[in-house]
């Protein structure tokens, strides 16, 4: 048996990849990969640098960051001593993956305050956080690295008049950004008398940014150590700067990925303590957007359901932070996690991404299937504002006969991808895990879940740029008659489109453009509660078809 390669807290468990592996790291010695990468060569991953040369700034963020602690540690201060007691952040993708992370992993710390992100256009969750955040209790962030986002600048515009309504001129001090410099969103914060804009570095993508102020303002407002964050990651780039890959752990997890995605191990699966999950969606974004293209792609599996061993497919890599898994016969990947090293194992993935890249020969930093889904959205909604009413989807009746006859175009290597757009909630997620969990004994392949529109920032590009192995199965839940209409502009009550209407332009807009990339998609209209709706799936009922 082959033993696991190991260097301090990363052991590679690779099995019969391991010559291919150790192949694939003479080569990176070879090619002097890592001090390219230190020297911002943009040739490690395209011959041009378009979209590398200015998103390199994640590699001294760390170092550069220590300067910014004493300002941010005494803006959560302020806002303290300013009565608030609320933290609601309105952000997408980047913007608020990072933020949840450490308002799950460290919310509750008696020095913090209590922060929450909204990142999905349903109705019933935009009203959920209006009601858990009254304006005069809240402090609003809207947080965007080019201020264009559609769904952050409708919550702005929604939640800053609420604010106005109940507080007056003094609404755009319970406000306050995160962008980069130049863009909309910062203008915006001049002109609505904001509390404050931290401007971010601007040569640093969105899924890079944990360590940016796009991060760390949420952290400081949680009441993280800042410090000792950014301490972890300072150590860990030190890390990732030695030249012998055998020797440097960002590598080595990068070249291990790499290696075993092109050997057809690309679902690389995620153990991690329940209280820590947040930390796989963090990564999901990481991964799927930055490799998920030019026909290629590691597919994170995060928050699966346990499986029997016999109902994983030969397609897996397991990871394990802090965590066992039912790896039997599989490659492993493990590692520790001590909260004191969060930093350092945002810097290590973010490495490791980056070396993935070179090695699977596309730019870890471009996102060029995004744009897809967001153009055809825009057209539906350009429909609507013309007509009032959107361009008709081709959406299905659920039943299980309708889905396993879909599902049964699954082959090995494939997955499935459940996609939700509905309002996130305890009882929803409980019943789309039971799904979930489900269906790998029928069919023997990977399954994902996402909610809509949160997951069109994550793995969207991924679904759209990768070899074309998914099935995606949208679940769509109508408008309500009590729709909220989204305010056109800033402090003033005309509103052109609702926030029901969006959630469906985005979910029937993402529908065609994976049916544009030559995807095999199924959408299911649902009238009334989603979780009711799949309590009559069962396997029994959704295999037996087949």
């Amino acid at each position: 048996m082959t033993e696991p390669v190991k260097v301090e807290g990363l052991s590679l468990d690779l099995g019969v990849y391991s010559d291919a592996f150790q192949k694939l790291v003479d080569k990176a010695t070879k090619n002097k990969l890592i001090s390219r990468i230190w020297q911002r060569d943009h040739t490690v991953w395209k011959p041009q640098p378009t979209e590398i040369g200015n998103r390199l700034g994640w590699l001294d963020i760390a170092t550069r960051m220590k300067s910014e602690i004493t300002t941010l540690d005494e803006f959560a201060h302020e806002v303290k001593q300013a009565g608030l007691s609320k933290v609601l952040l309105l952000g997408m993708g980047g913007s608020s993956l990072a933020p949840e992370l450490f308002a799950n992993v460290f919310g509750g710390m008696k020095s913090g305050l209590e922060l929450q992100v909204l990142d999905s256009t349903d109705p019933q969750a935009v009203l959920a956080k209006t009601a858990s955040h009254p304006p005069k209790q809240t402090l609003y962030i809207v947080s965007s690295k080019s201020g264009g986002t559609v769904e952050t600048s409708s919550f702005f515009r929604y939640f800053y008049n609420l604010a106005v309504a109940e507080l007056g001129a003094d609404a755009g001090s319970h406000f306050a950004s995160i962008t980069d410099p130049g863009s909309g969103l910062a203008q915006t914060a001049v002109e609505h008398k904001f509390r404050r804009t931290f401007l971010a570095d601007p040569n640093i993508g969105g899924r890079y940014s944990a360590l940016t102020h796009f991060g760390l303002v949420p952290a400081a407002l949680v009441g993280v150590e800042l410090n000792a964050l950014v301490v972890s990651a300072e150590t860990m780039a030190a890390r990732c700067q030695n030249e012998n890959p055998a020797e440097n752990p960002g590598a080595l997890l990068g070249l291990a990925l790499s290696c075993l995605a092109a050997q057809g191990r690309d679902k690389a699966t995620f153990a991690l303590p329940a209280e820590k999950s947040s930390f796989g969606d963090w990564a999901e974004q990481l991964i799927a957007e930055s490799t998920g293209k030019e026909g290629s792609g590691i597919l994170p599996v995060t928050g699966e359901p346990p499986l029997q061993p016999g109902d994983y497919g030969l397609d897996r890599v397991f990871v394990n932070i802090g965590a066992k898994s039912v790896d039997k016969g599989h490659p492993r990947i493990s590692m520790n996690w001590d909260d004191a090293e969060l930093g350092g194992l945002f810097f290590l993935w973010e490495f490791a991404t980056a070396v993935a890249g070179h090695v699977l020969g596309i730019n870890p930093f471009d996102q060029p299937d995004v744009e897809a889904a967001k153009v055809t959205a825009r057209h539906f909604m350009d429909e609507y504002k013309k007509t009032g009413k959107l361009p008709q989807g081709k959406d299905e009746t659920l039943s299980p006969q309708t889905l396993s006859k879909f599902l049964g175009q699954s082959s090995p290597g494939d997955y499935i991808a459940l996609q939700a757009y509905a309002a996130p909630g305890e009882r929803l997620s409980q019943a789309l895990q039971v799904l979930r969990g489900q269906l790998p004994a029928k069919y023997r392949v990977a399954t994902t879940l996402g909610y809509g529109p949160r997951f069109l920032h994550s793995t969207g590009q991924l679904h759209k740029g990768d070899g074309g192995k998914g099935l995606f199965i949208q679940f769509v839940t109508a408008p309500p008659l009590d729709d909220l209409p989204i305010p056109t502009d800033a402090g003033r009550p005309a509103s052109e489109i609702s926030f029901g209407v969006l959630k469906l332009a985005q979910a029937r807009g993402d529908a065609e453009a994976l049916r544009a990339a030559g995807r095999r998609v199924i959408s299911f209209g649902i009238q009334g509660d989603l979780a009711d709706a799949l309590d009559p799936l069962s396997t029994d009922q959704v295999g037996k078809h087949v």
